[in-house]
Formats: C-alpha cells, sequence, structure tokens
C-alpha cells in the first residue's frame, strides 16, 4: 500500500518537471529564461486607434476690396453769399422771389433811378464841353499860341469829366441788383418800398450744384484719403449718391484733432437740399480680404480674434484677423492665406495642432464634429 503512494508522487513529480521544462536549462544546452533566452511573449488585447475628428470646411480665395472709411456728415452749399446794396436807394421792384432758382445775372431787384438820369445828362455835357477845351488847346499849342501848363489843364479837366461819367454810370447800374452765380435764393430781406444803405444786405444766395458732403476724418485715418478719389454718400433722406473728394483739410481741428473733408456731389436739379445728415464712405486702401460668415470666428486663449484653418497636413492652425468691413453678405476679413481652407462648422471642437478630416462644405450638411466611425 505504501509504494502506490510513492508510485504516484514519482508520476506527479515527472509531469510537474515536463510542464516547467521550457523554463529550466535543458539537457541538450537548450536555453530558457534562466539562460538569457528570449522572453516569452505575451500578448495584449488590441485597443483601436482614435480616428481623427470631422470638420467642414470651405475652401476660400482672397479677393480685392476696397477698405472704406465710414463717417457721419452733412450736406453744404457748395458756395454761397449774402447780396449787398452797393448804392443807396428805394427799391421799387423786385424779381425774384425766395427759392427761386437763379442764373449768373439775373436780375434779383432794382432800385429807383431818382436824379441819377439828371446826373448822368449833366456828366455828359460837362464831358462833351472838356471835349472841345482840350481839342482847341492842343490846336493852338501846336501853333505856338498856347503854353503847355494850359493845354495840361485842359487834359486834366477832359480827364475829370470822363470820371465823373464813368462814376455816375456805375451808380446807375447798381441801381439793378443782379445774381453773382447760377444758384438759388435762400433769403430775401427786403420788399417793394424798402430804403437801403450802401451795405444793407438784401439776399443771401446759395449754389447747391454741386452739392458738398462734409466730413470730419482722424488724424490716424487722414493719410489713407486721397483727392479725387470716389466715395458714396447715404442721406437721411434715403438717397444714396456717387461724390468725389474735392479738398482735404492742410490743418487739423484744435478741438478734435480731425481734419476737414469734402465731398463734391453733382445736384443739377437742385433735388438734394444742404444740411442733412449723410452717411460718407469714404475709399482708403485696397486689401486682400476673405469674405466669410461671422460664425466661423473664434477667439484664442488671449482673447485674439481669429479663424481656424486646416493647413494641407489636415493639422488645425489658428491665425488671427481684422476686420474689414460686413454687411448683408458677410464679413469681410485680413491675416490670412490668399487660399485657405476655414473650418465653417466644428471649430469649437478642434484645437490648434490636432488633426482632422475635412469635410468639405459642397457635399451637403456638415457632419457633426465626432471621430469617424462613432456612433451618430
Amino acid at each position: 500500500m505504501k509504494s502506490s503512494y510513492i508510485l504516484a508522487f514519482a508520476i506527479a513529480l515527472a509531469v510537474t518537471g515536463w510542464l516547467a521544462s521550457p523554463y529550466l536549462v535543458g539537457a541538450e544546452g537548450t536555453a530558457g529564461p534562466a539562460e538569457g533566452g528570449p522572453p516569452a511573449t505575451v500578448m495584449s488585447p488590441a485597443v483601436p486607434e482614435k480616428a481623427p475628428m470631422r470638420v467642414q470646411v470651405r475652401q476660400s480665395r482672397a479677393q480685392t476690396r476696397i477698405n472704406e472709411l465710414v463717417l457721419t456728415g452733412q450736406t453744404e452749399a457748395s458756395r454761397e453769399a449774402t447780396i449787398k446794396a452797393e448804392t443807396a436807394g428805394r427799391v421799387i421792384a423786385v424779381e425774384a422771389r425766395e427759392g427761386a432758382t437763379v442764373k449768373e445775372g439775373d436780375i434779383i431787384l432794382r432800385l429807383a433811378m431818382d436824379d441819377r438820369k439828371a446826373l448822368l445828362d449833366e456828366a455828359k455835357a460837362l464831358l462833351e464841353q472838356r471835349q472841345i477845351e482840350y481839342t482847341a488847346a492842343s490846336k493852338l499849342s501846336s501853333k505856338g499860341y498856347q503854353t503847355q501848363t494850359r493845354l495840361a489843364e485842359t487834359k486834366a479837366n477832359l480827364e475829370a469829366a470822363q470820371a465823373r461819367l464813368r462814376r455816375i454810370e456805375v451808380d446807375i447800374a447798381r441801381t439793378v441788383v443782379r445774381a453773382p452765380f447760377d444758384g438759388v435764393i435762400e433769403t430775401r430781406a427786403v420788399e417793394v418800398g424798402d430804403y437801403l444803405g450802401v451795405g444793407d444786405p438784401l439776399a443771401h444766395i446759395i449754389d447747391l450744384d454741386p452739392l458738398i458732403a462734409v466730413s470730419r476724418v482722424s488724424e490716424r485715418e487722414i493719410a489713407g484719403v486721397a483727392m479725387d478719389s470716389e466715395g458714396t454718400v447715404r442721406l437721411i433722406t434715403g438717397d444714396a449718391v456717387k461724390g468725389r473728394v474735392r479738398y482735404i483739410s492742410s490743418v487739423a481741428s484744435e478741438g478734435t484733432r480731425t481734419f476737414r473733408v469734402e465731398m463734391e456731389i453733382d445736384n443739377a436739379d437742385n433735388r438734394l437740399a444742404a444740411g442733412l445728415t449723410a452717411e460718407v464712405r469714404l475709399p482708403v486702401a485696397a486689401v486682400e480680404a476673405h469674405n466669410m460668415s461671422p460664425a466661423a470666428l473664434t477667439l484664442d486663449d488671449a482673447g485674439l480674434i481669429g479663424v481656424k484653418i486646416v493647413d494641407d497636413g489636415n493639422i488645425v492652425r489658428f491665425l488671427p484677423v481684422e476686420l474689414v468691413s460686413d454687411g448683408a453678405d458677410g464679413v469681410w476679413i485680413t491675416g490670412l492665406p490668399t487660399e485657405a481652407a476655414i473650418i465653417t462648422v466644428g471649430q469649437e471642437f478642434v484645437l490648434p495642432g490636432q488633426r482632422v478630416t475635412p469635410v468639405p462644405e459642397d457635399e451637403g450638411a456638415a457632419p457633426s464634429a465626432k471621430p469617424i466611425g462613432s456612433a451618430s
């Protein structure tokens, strides 16, 4: 009975030794791990690699964009003048009412002649007498019967008579008041029967063609405004008209440090009035800019506004941008390469330096920013 236990123990020991033989030194010199042989390979379960996120991109190409200054201004007459009496007299006729359009030389009002006609006749008669006296003195002087002193005296009398006649003729001409230039009679200060002295105001005339849109440009931006450049003026009435820069102040206002800029607007029919509030758009520079939806704009950790793009290696890049203008067609920005793949959907889920799978915008609805192969 005891021999049976010994035999069973021997058999178990032999089986154990056989199972452990790969890790021990073999009889034929084969080395296990204890002899420096290769370690046994342990297989780990496979871990699937995380797929790049999908983002929607739009291929954008920069376009030439005219940068503009948008300013608030107002319209003014291109010129104006207060007409004043140049001679004294009573108003006997008014030819132009307030608001009337007049041409240069048109009669505005007339003053009474009073005794001017008599003074004119007297001046003409005196001039004729002085002319006779001078002619006679010249003949006598040529024959030696008249001294040079007498000849000079008659000549001086003749010239005085001529001057007197010219004065009365000018005074008579001043009794008819005419428009100094084409324009509109904005106000008229007199009526028939009023007596005017020299220098009394008669009427105020303004020239509305061209009309002027005046705005103020800051010292930072004035360098970009050029003479004769064309811009747009939108009036509070709703009218939008083209204009041309005709004047740029050379000296800044002491109070505001701004420069006066005038834009000339065609107004041949005087339809547009002076004194209207206007939005003035002045061209300042041509820039290469991208047009995009404002929803594609984002901020980096430093608070800089920018755009996330995908480079040629499908890596996300953040690029700071500057806003050129905005409108119904989106925003125009600078700071991107001439051609760029702008992330339009999914930019909030990816970081700069991250690899992504870009999906073109024109392939339909944008996929969500999830790894490829993930559950929807």
